[in-house]
């Protein structure tokens, strides 16, 4: 065999090796990533997700008082585009690790400045940003396959829950997103008139319900077709204990839902009238 066919010939074996090692199987603890909206921000969670594949889990596989990843693979991080709280700690926005000290009848959450966790030993304790305790619960069914996620989400709070085999862990996590909304509904009055939105969220944050009432005419003004914000002004104007003057409204709004043929809003205000009697 001439040097030139050898060489050709080791070539087309080397492609073939490259090509075969370039073939994607299934991770066995596929990764995750979720991005929950809260507040007036969103909280990204990426993390691996091992199963349980007849293992003893906790105090076995996950040792009891030892730093975990809190999942497989490479380490699991939390990205807060706003400024949240976490056992009463301001936590600045940005990207931050989660690791845990597991143990049968506490649990140790940790948030820090570390994002690349994934051996005990590489942990930095002066990095932590918060530290804060939680009990773990007892799971009525078991969970095969390890999971995080975001529940009882509120416009200012909402649970980070862990689970995996018969066990639960809840972390609270706060924002306070009041102040900066405020100050944009302020600055948003003196330019474009946001007075729809204005009045809502007075209404619906439990401010002054006169004030929400005077940005909802204004807002009328703006827009008298809208039966959306006749019925608003209505529920506003019954939480006020003005039961004829919220009927009226909601008639209003319902006449107009009728005429623009939006039966959700008739039935909405079918609904609050029956409610005032």
């Amino acid at each position: 065999m001439s040097k030139k066919l050898l060489a050709l010939v080791l070539s087309c074996v080397f492609l073939v090796f490259v090509n075969a090692q370039q073939v994607k199987l299934p991770q066995p603890s596929p990764t995750q990533t979720v991005k929950q909206e809260f507040g007036i921000g969103s909280i990204e969670l990426s993390y691996s997700r091992p199963g349980m594949k007849g293992r003893k889990i906790f105090g076995d596989l996950v040792p009891y008082n030892k730093i975990w990843r809190t999942g497989a693979n490479s380490a699991t991080t939390l990205t807060f585009s706003d400024s949240v709280a976490i056992g009463g700690v301001k936590i600045a926005p940005g990207k931050y690790g989660l690791l845990t000290l597991p143990d049968k009848d506490q649990w140790i959450l940790i948030i820090t400045k570390q994002v690349d966790v994934t051996n005990p030993s590489a942990y930095k304790p002066e990095m932590d940003v918060v530290r804060t305790s939680a009990k773990p619960m007892a799971l009525k069914d078991p969970v095969e396959t390890f999971t995080i996620l975001f529940d009882n989400v509120k416009p200012a709070s909402t649970d980070l829950r862990l689970m995996w085999e018969n066990v639960s862990v809840n972390l609270p996590i706060t924002t306070d997103f009041d102040s900066k909304v405020l100050a944009d509904l302020n600055n948003a009055l003196k330019d474009n008139r946001p007075y729809y939105q204005a009045a809502q969220y007075y209404m619906e944050s439990g401010r002054d319900l006169n004030q929400a009432l005077v940005w909802f005419d204004k807002a009328i003004e703006q827009n008298p077709k809208a039966y959306w914000i006749y019925h608003q002004k209505a529920n506003a104007l019954a939480k006020l204990g003005r039961k004829s003057d919220a009927k009226v409204t909601a008639q209003q709004s319902m006449d107009l839902a009728k005429e623009q043929k939006n039966d959700d809003y008739v039935k909405l205000n079918e609904k609050l009238i029956a409610s005032l009697k």
